[in-house]
Protein backbone atom coordinates (compact mmCIF):
# COMPACT_ATOMS: atom_id res chain seq x y z
CA UNK A 1 0.00 0.00 0.00
CA UNK A 2 1.55 3.55 -0.90
CA UNK A 3 0.31 6.92 0.83
CA UNK A 4 0.31 9.72 -0.87
CA UNK A 5 -0.11 13.18 0.45
CA UNK A 6 -4.22 13.83 0.69
CA UNK A 7 -4.90 10.37 2.02
CA UNK A 8 -6.79 9.64 5.10
CA UNK A 9 -3.79 8.38 7.77
CA UNK A 10 -4.51 4.63 8.50
CA UNK A 11 -5.42 4.37 12.27
CA UNK A 12 -2.85 2.55 14.99
CA UNK A 13 -3.59 1.49 18.37
CA UNK A 14 -0.04 0.61 20.21
CA UNK A 15 1.44 -0.02 23.15
CA UNK A 16 4.62 2.48 24.36
CA UNK A 17 7.06 3.41 26.68
CA UNK A 18 5.83 3.60 30.57
CA UNK A 19 3.36 0.58 30.26
CA UNK A 20 1.14 3.24 28.27
CA UNK A 21 -1.05 3.38 24.60
CA UNK A 22 -1.52 5.39 21.96
CA UNK A 23 -4.20 5.46 18.77
CA UNK A 24 -3.98 8.18 15.99
CA UNK A 25 -8.28 8.18 16.95
CA UNK A 26 -7.41 9.52 20.56
CA UNK A 27 -5.43 12.51 18.71
CA UNK A 28 -7.96 13.64 16.42
CA UNK A 29 -8.14 17.08 16.23
CA UNK A 30 -4.11 16.97 17.30
CA UNK A 31 -1.62 17.84 14.47
CA UNK A 32 1.04 14.57 14.70
CA UNK A 33 4.07 13.55 13.41
CA UNK A 34 4.44 9.89 13.22
CA UNK A 35 8.06 8.87 12.66
CA UNK A 36 9.38 5.06 12.20
CA UNK A 37 13.20 4.58 12.92
CA UNK A 38 14.73 1.17 11.97
CA UNK A 39 16.09 0.63 15.82
CA UNK A 40 16.22 1.69 19.32
CA UNK A 41 20.02 3.22 20.58
CA UNK A 42 21.62 2.64 16.85
CA UNK A 43 24.12 5.98 15.88
CA UNK A 44 20.94 7.50 12.98
CA UNK A 45 17.87 6.65 15.55
CA UNK A 46 19.73 7.67 18.38
CA UNK A 47 20.74 11.33 16.19
CA UNK A 48 17.16 11.15 15.31
CA UNK A 49 15.37 11.08 18.50
CA UNK A 50 17.62 13.41 19.97
CA UNK A 51 16.62 16.10 17.25
CA UNK A 52 13.07 15.72 17.98
CA UNK A 53 13.40 15.59 21.63
CA UNK A 54 15.72 19.05 21.42
CA UNK A 55 12.91 20.65 18.98
CA UNK A 56 9.74 19.53 20.85
CA UNK A 57 9.21 22.90 22.40
CA UNK A 58 8.58 24.42 18.43
CA UNK A 59 6.59 21.63 17.65
CA UNK A 60 4.24 22.30 20.62
CA UNK A 61 4.09 26.27 19.63
CA UNK A 62 2.94 24.18 16.72
CA UNK A 63 0.40 21.97 18.39
CA UNK A 64 1.84 18.70 16.93
CA UNK A 65 2.87 15.44 18.90
CA UNK A 66 5.61 13.52 18.05
CA UNK A 67 5.51 9.93 18.13
CA UNK A 68 8.02 7.31 17.22
CA UNK A 69 7.58 4.17 16.05
CA UNK A 70 9.99 0.88 15.56
CA UNK A 71 9.46 -2.60 16.33
CA UNK A 72 11.67 -3.01 19.27
CA UNK A 73 9.50 -3.78 22.44
CA UNK A 74 8.39 -2.02 25.08
CA UNK A 75 10.84 -2.41 27.50
CA UNK A 76 13.67 -1.46 24.89
CA UNK A 77 11.64 1.74 24.18
CA UNK A 78 12.03 2.52 28.29
CA UNK A 79 15.60 1.70 28.11
CA UNK A 80 16.33 4.21 25.17
CA UNK A 81 13.94 6.93 26.85
CA UNK A 82 15.38 6.94 29.65
CA UNK A 83 18.97 7.06 27.98
CA UNK A 84 18.46 9.84 25.90
CA UNK A 85 15.81 11.64 28.34
CA UNK A 86 13.24 11.43 25.01
CA UNK A 87 10.24 13.02 26.34
CA UNK A 88 7.44 12.04 23.60
CA UNK A 89 6.16 8.75 23.09
CA UNK A 90 7.89 5.65 21.42
CA UNK A 91 5.36 3.34 20.23
CA UNK A 92 5.93 -0.47 19.60
CA UNK A 93 4.65 -2.29 16.49
CA UNK A 94 6.36 -5.66 17.21
CA UNK A 95 4.39 -7.15 14.85
CA UNK A 96 4.85 -4.78 12.36
CA UNK A 97 1.37 -4.09 10.94
CA UNK A 98 1.71 -0.12 11.32
CA UNK A 99 4.68 0.01 9.50
CA UNK A 100 3.11 -2.00 6.80
CA UNK A 101 0.06 0.28 6.65
CA UNK A 102 2.30 2.93 6.09
CA UNK A 103 4.76 1.50 3.37
CA UNK A 104 7.76 1.63 6.23
CA UNK A 105 8.44 -2.03 5.95
CA UNK A 106 10.31 -2.49 2.86
CA UNK A 107 12.67 -4.75 1.27
CA UNK A 108 16.36 -3.30 2.29
CA UNK A 109 19.99 -3.85 0.59
CA UNK A 110 23.18 -4.40 2.51
CA UNK A 111 26.68 -5.22 1.48
CA UNK A 112 24.62 -7.23 -1.23
CA UNK A 113 22.15 -9.12 1.05
CA UNK A 114 18.68 -8.71 1.20
CA UNK A 115 16.50 -8.22 3.89
CA UNK A 116 13.30 -7.02 5.21
CA UNK A 117 13.65 -3.52 7.71
CA UNK A 118 12.24 -0.13 8.34
CA UNK A 119 12.63 2.27 5.86
CA UNK A 120 13.14 5.46 8.10
CA UNK A 121 10.25 7.97 7.22
CA UNK A 122 7.90 10.39 8.46
CA UNK A 123 4.03 11.62 8.51
CA UNK A 124 2.74 14.78 9.18
CA UNK A 125 -0.78 13.88 9.63
CA UNK A 126 -3.67 16.94 11.12
CA UNK A 127 -6.38 17.11 12.93
CA UNK A 128 -8.31 15.28 10.57
CA UNK A 129 -6.28 12.48 10.38
CA UNK A 130 -5.12 13.23 7.03
CA UNK A 131 -1.68 13.07 5.53
CA UNK A 132 0.03 16.67 4.96
CA UNK A 133 3.38 15.44 4.40
CA UNK A 134 5.55 12.40 3.66
CA UNK A 135 9.42 11.61 3.95
CA UNK A 136 10.90 8.67 3.18
CA UNK A 137 14.08 7.11 3.31
CA UNK A 138 14.71 9.78 5.44
CA UNK A 139 18.53 11.31 5.92
CA UNK A 140 18.49 12.19 9.91
CA UNK A 141 20.89 15.44 9.43
CA UNK A 142 18.03 18.54 8.43
CA UNK A 143 15.14 16.32 8.83
CA UNK A 144 13.47 17.50 12.03
CA UNK A 145 13.77 21.55 10.91
CA UNK A 146 12.46 19.97 7.71
CA UNK A 147 9.26 18.34 9.32
CA UNK A 148 9.04 20.99 11.62
CA UNK A 149 8.69 23.77 9.56
CA UNK A 150 6.17 21.75 7.47
CA UNK A 151 3.82 21.79 10.91
CA UNK A 152 4.41 25.33 11.21
CA UNK A 153 2.72 25.84 8.01
CA UNK A 154 -0.32 23.95 8.71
Amino acid sequence: MSLEVGDKAPNFNLPTDGGGNISLKDLKGETVILYFYPKDDTPGCTKEACGFRDALPDFSKAKAKVIGVSKDPVKKHDKFKDKYDLTFPLASDEDGAVCEDYGAWVEKSMYGRKYMGIDRSTFLIDGKGVIRGIWRKVKVPGHVDEVLKAAQEL
